[in-house]
């Protein structure tokens, strides 16, 4: 199993690190991805590519964060070149529920993200709430691109994944597909094509079933993935090799 999407570098990973990882080992895990929030946290994920080799990291600013951080398609490259472990551009995007920062500052940051992907072909990494027709639109304005989208943490409508699928975009599911009233965005991943789909903790957020409430790890993917098994009636085993190999196929080309 990979999880596309974790935070260790957020309490109280990062402190059990060393736990955390063998724990994670011991579910199945082979890679972590560790996401970028900021340039505070980019420093940090820096350091947490060195401690393991299942370890891999992104570099991007939050749309949340893009009130006290923005960086430049440039910057990003830079960074990039520097470090062969830093695979993925991201977290970028649009989050209108909170509106933590400023719409045109969000939409500016995105827009560096989405340049460095283009030059570089590697995948942007993109949270979008209460935001589906800016954050398509945006998208769809470099749909000659090639872009390598992967929709993080996807809770979209169904008429979103539809349209974004016609970006040849990736969907990650969380342990939000386990939660009771999750029911619509179920039929969601129902929809989407085995091979357009990864799975993640979002960790230290988002527990899934049975473990909501408590801070989430890695390992508790497990959880998640036994779940969309059973959305998309395939055996758990061939759950964890279908988003396996999509995941090495979007970040390694194989």
């Amino acid at each position: 199993m990979i999880d596309s999407h974790c935070h260790l570098d957020h309490e109280p990973l990062l402190s059990d690190l060393s736990n955390v990882l063998i724990r994670s080992k011991k579910v199945g895990l082979e890679k972590l991805l560790t996401i970028s929030t900021s340039f505070e946290s980019f420093s940090r994920v820096k350091e947490l590519v060195k401690k393991d080799e299942m370890i891999f990291g992104t570099i991007g600013i939050h749309p949340h964060e893009t009130s006290t951080n923005i960086i430049t398609s440039k910057q990003i490259i830079e960074n990039l070149n520097k470090n062969s472990r830093i695979i993925g551009i991201g977290e970028t995007g649009l989050d209108f529920y909170y509106n933590n920062s400023e719409k045109d500052r969000q939409i500016k940051s995105f827009k560096e993200h989405i340049e460095a992907s283009i030059e570089t072909n590697i995948p942007l990494i993109v949270h979008s709430r209460a935001a589906e027709k800016e954050t398509f639109e945006i998208l769809n304005d470099y749909k000659n691109e090639k872009l390598k989208i992967l929709m993080h943490c996807f809770t979209g409508s169904n008429e979103f994944s539809k349209k974004l699928m016609t970006l040849n975009s990736f969907f990650s599911a969380s342990g939000i597909i386990t939660f009771k009233n999750s029911l619509d965005l179920q039929d969601t991943f129902k929809s989407i094509p085995i091979d357009k789909i990864l799975i993640e903790t979002d960790s230290p957020f988002l527990a899934p079933v049975p473990k909501r409430g408590k801070k989430n790890e890695p390992s508790f993917i497990d959880f998640t993935a036994t779940k969309l098994a059973e959305i998309k009636d395939i055996s758990k085993e061939e759950l964890i090799k279908k988003t396996t190999e999509n995941f090495n196929k979007l970040f390694f080309n194989y």
